[in-house]
This record gives structure tokens, C-alpha cells and sequence, in this order.
């Protein structure tokens, strides 16, 4: 039995080895950083953050946009900057102006405002500054220089215009035309894309059968979404929203953070439901879909957090033809019979021991247990019970005999420590048998600049039992027919109409399991796509696996070429 002293010895010593915070490069909601470019002897970057950070359409008149010229080798700015600025949404320019700033650090005081009647937005925006004397065009303000604490009394230029009126992705895009002084100019400009999220709320109803109307509320950070759907059979809620899944942009996108928040008196989602949730069809991991039943009382939050490794992912399951899909499905489903354990305990500082506000959750399902990978809910809340945002930490999980069986320090190299944007993470860890464990957890920073006031180190000691055997449902042995109807069909020696048949069958059987997909409504021409008996014959040679093929048959269930009778 470990008590409290020793193991703050045993952490700090886990914790012991050097550590030096990256510069990361890396999206966030409200702030981005660029990869660095060398310059010199340094590797000089452009760092952008919002403030406030979380901005809601229609729910600020102003913000700041503070852009950050500086050496990631030194973390030091440069100074004497001139900035030219784009700001774009979904391929529009809506503003573009040169800017200067002595300190290497530009804060920007945006002002929303909707009212445009030019046919290219960027002819809307006004621009407040003067002209620095040394820098040509470039727009600067005389006075006290900007830090956090002072933004709404220092000098900084303005722009004024359609900027954040409308929710979703923006590219802000710097160049940078001169630094050191403002009479060098560069001779090859120093340029720079990052991107920033604004949300918009959108208002729902569902009507459940013989209930009320409950409200629903859709927070997009990426597109207006479309479609709102509310599934009677399985409670669950969908919608869609434009999407281009063409790898080149795939590759380019950091994440698809979409918020779903239904009243927790709504029973299927009522506090301590768990969800799954899917994306054109396909089901995402548990770390894309977290669960805040923290903010408020009486609602629960549902994050779809997608990141670009998931969407490569859904895109790999597809297969080719997904490339030319222009949305995105998502699904939400809500769980039953889901019951958690949970263990709570503060962090310390790593010098003197003493409690820093920090309280770390840990939260798994009890079915869960020895031999198994066991999702562990990692919730980080701060001195006033709020959940901590963009958090980064590191665990490391040790059994009775003090044997490491598992550790994350992430598994980026620009970004040390695993990211938790809304202070919420599940990671599957595998405990190999029963009894205790200790779960050690630092908690690095928060924020692109690690910012320490949440750092700490802490741990918890969890009791791992048997589990149940069914924790991890067990796919059923497809038949060897089944396989030889795919093979005959590809090969064009059943027909069409053979081939559903015989699938129906088995899925009404519950012989091939299909995830959850809406059925669409039959065409004039129930033409089944050649890819689709192309997949069917690489099925039935091992070529693509199970999952692979019933991306398939979702998909002609969708298109409403087959139907699914219960």
C-alpha cells in the first residue's frame, strides 16, 4: 500500500528527466502556429491567438487578434515587424491591410460587423492606425505597448468589417515583409498560413413520440450545418455539413470540432449517458467523441472532435470513391446500461509538494477489467470545478509490483504531452491482470505556450477486477458462403437482385452486423456502383477486410438501393 508521501517521491521521480517544452506548430480553436522557417541562424515562426479565445457569432462586438513573430529556438521575438495581414473564410478575402509593431508581438482589435453591400467583402473593412513613418503603408498606433492585461487600454490598430459574422474555419495569412528594422526589407518574404475556428449556434427541435419538443443546439466550428435528423428507433441525432475530403485538404485539416447540446432531462441523454458516434457511416474512436456533462447543470455537451488522423482514417475505410464526397455525416448515438467508476485527487507542484489548482478525474467503465484495454476518461478541472482547456499532460501507469505496463507522453514530436483541447481525453490503456494499479499524471501546461499555472504532477491508485466477458463484443464468424455469393456476383455469375437478397438475409439474421446507418429512399434506378462489387470481390479474395466491405453495404442502405426490413 502506497501512501500519500512516498508516492509524491516515486512521481517526482518518474517526472525527473529533463523536459523542454517545444515550440509547437500545431491548430487550436482560438490559436495556431505555423512550422518555422529558417531565417539566419534562427527558425522564426508566426503564432496567431484570439482573445477571448472560445468566440460565439453574435456573442462578442470585439476581439483580439495578436499575432507573434519570434525564434522558436529562443522562444525571443524579433522586433521592429512589418506585417501584412489576409484574413480569408471559405475563399473569400475579407481583409488585407500592411502593418508595423516595435515588439514583434501585433495585437489587432477586430470589430464584427455584419452590414456588407460590396460584392468582395474586403471592400467593407475600415481600418483604424496611421502610417508609421518608417515603414511605408504599414498601419501602426503610438502608446502603451499590448501585453494580456491590457488589451482593452494599449495601442493597437483596428480593422472593422465582416470578419467573425459568420461561424467556421479562417486562414489568417501573414507575411512578413520586414523585420529588425523597418527600413530592411526582406528579399524574400517570410510567409506564413495559420487557421482559427469561430463558433455559430445553430437551433434544433427534436419531438420524440408522445413527449414535448426539446430543444437542441448545434455548435459549429467549421461550416453551417444541414439535415438535422432525430432518429425515433435509437434516439439518435444527425446532421450533415460541407465537407471536401479530397486528401490534398484532408491532409491540411487539424481538426472538425462540432458541439451537440441536449437537456439532460431529455431521458436517452440524460447525465452519465455514453455515446458513440460516426462519420459518413463510419464509427469514430472514443478520443473524437467526449462527453461534458461539467458546464452546465442541466445540459450535456457532446464534442465531436475529428481530427486529421481519424478523417484519414474514415477516408482509408471508404476507399477512393470518398474522395469525391463533398459532406460530412455525423451521427450521434446515445449508449445504455454504460455504469463508470471514478477516482478524483489534486496535482502539486513538482519543488515543494504544495497543491496548485488542479484537479485531475479519472473515470472508466466497471465491465472493463483485467486482460482488456480499458478506456480511461482523463477530466482536468480547475480551483472552480471549470473544465481546464487545452491542457497537455502525460501518464504513466504502473502495477503492484511498481512495473510500468503503459505510458503517453503524446505522440507528436513538435508537441510534448497529449492534448486535451476541451480538458476532457479518453485513452485506452491495456492492463494485462487483476489488483491494483497506480496512474501517475503530469500535467505540462496549457495553451500553444504551455502556460504553467495549471502544471503539476499527482496520482491515483485503481482497483482492476476480473471485467466482463462481454466488455469487448465479439465479431461472429462470417460463413465461407457468404464469401462464395460476393465471389459469384463480382464475377457477374448471380445477378444483382441475388445478391441483396441474400445480404438481407443475413443481416436480418444478425449473421453480418451493420452499424447504425439511415436508410435512404430508393431512386429511379436502384443501380448498384461498380465499385461496390469491385469491394465485394476484393472481400471475398482477403484482399480488403469485413469492415471494409460493409462500408459497402452501409452505403447502398443510404442511397436506398437496399433496404433493411425489421
Amino acid at each position: 500500500m502506497y501512501n500519500k508521501f512516498a508516492l509524491l517521491l516515486i512521481i517526482a521521480g518518474i517526472f525527473i528527466i529533463p523536459v523542454i517544452l517545444p515550440n509547437a506548430f500545431a491548430h487550436g480553436l482560438g490559436g495556431d502556429q505555423a512550422k518555422p522557417i529558417s531565417f539566419g541562424d534562427m527558425q522564426v515562426t508566426v503564432r496567431t491567438q484570439l482573445s477571448p479565445s472560445d468566440i460565439t457569432v453574435g456573442e462578442v462586438d470585439t476581439a483580439n487578434m495578436q499575432v507573434r513573430f519570434f525564434d522558436t529556438l529562443t522562444d525571443k521575438n524579433l522586433d521592429q515587424v512589418t506585417y501584412r495581414v489576409e484574413i480569408w473564410q471559405s475563399g473569400e478575402l475579407l481583409a488585407r491591410n500592411l502593418f508595423y509593431d516595435m515588439d514583434g508581438r501585433l495585437d489587432v482589435k477586430i470589430k464584427p460587423k455584419a452590414t456588407c453591400n460590396e460584392t468582395h467583402l474586403e471592400e467593407c473593412s475600415i481600418y483604424g492606425g496611421s502610417e508609421h513613418a518608417s515603414a511605408p503603408g504599414a498601419l501602426y498606433v503610438q502608446g502603451a505597448e499590448c501585453n494580456d492585461n491590457n488589451l482593452d487600454i494599449c495601442a493597437r490598430p483596428s480593422i472593422t468589417g465582416p470578419i467573425f459574422v459568420k461561424g467556421g474555419l479562417y486562414k489568417i495569412r501573414v507575411d512578413i515583409e520586414g523585420a529588425t528594422s523597418p527600413r530592411t526589407v526582406l528579399a524574400n518574404l517570410l510567409s506564413y498560413e495559420t487557421f482559427v475556428s469561430v463558433a455559430q449556434e445553430q437551433n434544433f427541435f427534436i419531438k420524440p413520440a408522445n413527449a414535448e419538443e426539446v430543444p437542441v443546439i448545434v455548435k459549429t466550428y467549421y461550416d453551417d450545418v444541414d439535415n438535422f435528423k432525430f432518429e425515433q428507433s435509437d434516439n439518435s441525432i444527425s446532421f450533415d455539413m460541407p465537407f471536401d475530403w479530397d486528401p490534398s485538404y484532408v491532409d491540411q485539416v487539424q481538426v472538425v470540432h462540432e458541439e451537440v447540446r441536449v437537456p439532460k432531462t431529455f431521458t436517452p441523454y440524460a447525465e452519465g449517458t455514453q455515446f458513440k458516434g460516426y462519420v459518413n457511416g463510419v464509427e469514430i474512436d472514443q478520443r473524437a467523441l467526449l462527453n461534458d456533462p461539467y458546464t452546465y447543470e442541466d445540459t450535456n455537451i457532446v464534442h465531436f472532435l475529428i481530427t486529421k488522423k481519424e478523417l484519414q482514417k474514415i477516408n482509408e475505410h471508404l476507399g477512393a470513391n470518398n474522395y469525391d464526397t463533398t459532406k460530412m455525416d455525423l451521427k450521434l448515438v446515445p449508449l445504455t446500461g454504460a455504469s463508470k467508476s471514478s477516482t478524483e485527487f489534486y496535482l502539486v507542484d513538482t519543488v515543494n509538494y504544495e497543491q496548485i489548482p488542479t484537479t485531475v478525474n479519472i473515470s472508466w467503465d466497471g465491465k472493463y477489467g483485467a486482460n482488456q484495454e480499458i478506456p480511461f476518461e482523463f477530466t482536468f478541472f480547475n480551483e472552480n470545478g471549470d473544465l481546464i482547456k487545452d491542457i497537455h499532460y502525460a501518464y504513466f501507469v504502473f502495477d503492484e509490483s511498481d512495473t510500468e505496463i503503459a505510458s503517453n507522453v503524446g505522440d507528436d514530436s513538435t508537441m510534448l504531452g497529449i492534448l486535451a483541447t476541451e480538458g476532457i481525453d479518453v485513452q485506452r490503456i491495456f492492463v494485462p491482470s487483476q489488483g491494483q494499479i497506480r496512474v501517475d499524471v503530469k500535467v505540462l501546461g496549457t495553451g500553444l505556450d504551455y502556460n504553467p499555472q495549471y502544471a503539476g504532477i499527482g496520482s491515483a491508485l485503481i482497483e482492476i477486477g476480473p471485467g466482463s466477458p462481454n466488455a469487448i463484443p465479439q465479431k461472429a464468424p462470417i460463413p465461407s458462403w457468404i464469401k462464395n455469393n460476393a465471389e459469384w456476383w463480382a464475377a457477374d455469375q448471380i445477378d444483382d437482385n441475388s445478391f441483396v437478397q441474400g445480404i438481407q438475409f443475413l443481416i436480418k439474421e444478425n449473421i453480418l452486423k451493420i452499424p447504425p446507418t439511415s436508410q435512404g429512399t430508393a431512386t429511379s434506378s436502384n443501380e448498384i456502383p461498380t465499385w461496390i462489387k469491385n469491394n465485394a470481390g476484393w472481400w471475398a479474395d482477403g484482399s480488403i477486410d469485413d469492415d471494409s466491405f460493409i462500408q459497402g453495404i452501409q452505403f447502398l442502405i443510404k442511397e436506398g438501393i437496399m433496404k433493411i426490413q425489421s
